[in-house]
């Protein structure tokens, strides 16, 4: 295992009401320094795929202002500071797609963009789902579609599904409720 280079430096060097950038100065183990800019992390999120019935997943249709288009994806939320993420994932589901969940399970952890983004993504499996709407702060409504389990090909095929985590959180939970009916 290398070790880790020394951080000898930092400083903000932008913000704005949603992100920070800083400049962070390395030394690598062999004396080389060097300056990289990064979006140094706060709290987690959380990424939910929530089961409606053995063939279903409750996905959500928004507008993504970075695509500047309406994308199919997963609900998904920043856990609030001393919030539990079950409970903040519970809450995002009951405000995007008007559902809670009595079994909620934290599968896996994501990374995105490692290299310059110091944040992570919880996949969180939500099961046994019941109608129950908490207000949002979305602009407009969200729209939920429901999307068969079985027709995932059909999902990846289309142009307005192509956020990577929610593609690797649908994988990952197939995968895990593959293994758990083993």
């Amino acid at each position: 295992m290398r070790t880790k280079p020394r951080i000898v430096g930092r400083r903000l060097v932008a913000h704005s009401r949603l992100f920070r950038i800083e400049e962070i100065d390395l030394e690598f183990s062999n004396a080389t320094r060097r300056t990289y800019e990064r979006v140094p992390g706060g709290a987690d999120s959380v990424l939910i795929v929530p089961i409606l019935d053995a063939e279903t997943v409750l996905l959500i249709r928004e507008y993504g202002a970075g695509s500047e288009r309406y994308e199919l994806g997963l609900p998904k939320g920043v856990v609030e500071p001393g919030e539990d993420p079950l409970t903040a994932a519970n809450r995002e589901i009951q405000e995007e797609i008007g559902y809670g969940a009595r079994d909620l399970r934290i599968i896996d952890r994501l990374s995105l963009v490692p290299g310059y983004i110091q944040h992570h993504s919880l996949i969180v499996l939500a099961r046994d789902l019941y109608p129950q709407r908490l207000p949002g702060d979305e602009p407009e409504p969200i729209e939920v579609v429901p999307w068969r389990l079985d027709q995932l090909d059909a999902l990846l095929a289309r142009e307005d599904f192509d956020e990577a985590r929610s593609i690797a959180a649908l994988f990952l939970a197939m995968r895990f409720l593959e293994r758990e009916t083993l």
